[in-house]
């Protein structure tokens, strides 16, 4: 019955959503932005993570002043051992403020066969997280916290309520748009394999966009992501691809 309701509710609420965009869109005759990408990269690394090799990693969303609803994937190309993802995130900003929900499921987990709609507690392989942040600028802060679904447990065996706040800092040098970040978890949870406070993220990454003719250009960007935690260092390259 639990996992009946939760289904129904779910699907509610994205029409309901998806309604909202159209209705007020057009009361306002403003248009809805669309985001349709995907980027490919030689390795995942997910806040310190190793979660695959070369992927695919597709995007699909809408905005309207600052509401969005977006589709976010991953898929290994290299490794079938690798595991898919499908995220949706239901977020707002406001200037440099900005709060969110996003529903992750992966297709290994608590579940062995990786079903999508099955949302029961003990069983599932979603993760519910909210997020909340401020951009000031120079810098911006934000920090993320599961509530529901597989999350990680604390040193007592308890709902870990897993977080992770992050700091980063844009800046542009030799005509190319870098991002320094520095990410840390505040307590003990299995969820990212930590004990107490750690910095499990260190990353320096760039982007350039290559102008390939003078009605298409490839966004290209590297990152060397360091994680103090685990000991492990990542050189991560990608590109993405835009109609």
């Amino acid at each position: 019955m639990m996992e009946l309701s939760i289904k129904k509710i779910t699907r509610l609420l994205t029409l309901s959503i998806l309604s909202l965009f159209a209705t007020t869109a057009e009361a306002q005759g403003s248009k809805v932005e669309t985001t349709v990408e995907a980027s490919i990269v030689n390795q995942y690394i997910w806040r310190g993570q190793d979660l695959g090799n070369v992927a695919l990693q597709p995007t699909l969303g809408i905005d309207f002043k600052g509401l969005s609803l977006s589709a976010w994937g991953s898929v290994g190309l290299t490794d079938p051992d690798d595991a898919k993802e499908f995220d949706l995130t239901l977020s707002y900003s406001l200037g440099g403020f900005n709060i969110g929900v996003t529903d992750y499921w992966f297709s290994d987990g608590l579940d062995p066969e990786g079903r999508y709609f099955k949302y029961d507690a003990h069983g599932t392989n979603h993760v519910f997280e909210g997020n909340i942040g401020y951009d000031f600028g120079v810098a911006s802060l934000q920090w993320y916290t599961n509530f529901a679904g597989k999350d990680g447990v604390n040193k007592d065996g308890k709902r870990a309520y897993s977080s992770y706040f992050e700091i980063s800092a844009p800046f542009k040098f030799a005509q190319v748009d870098w991002t320094a970040t520095a990410g840390a978890i505040p307590y003990t949870t299995d969820f990212y394999g930590n004990n107490g406070f750690e910095v499990t993220y260190l990353s320096l990454a760039a982007s350039k966009e290559i102008r390939i003719t003078d009605s298409f250009s490839l966004p290209i960007f590297g990152q060397v992501i360091a994680n103090p935690c685990s000991q492990k260092a990542y050189l991560v390259f990608g590109f993405i691809l835009r109609p």
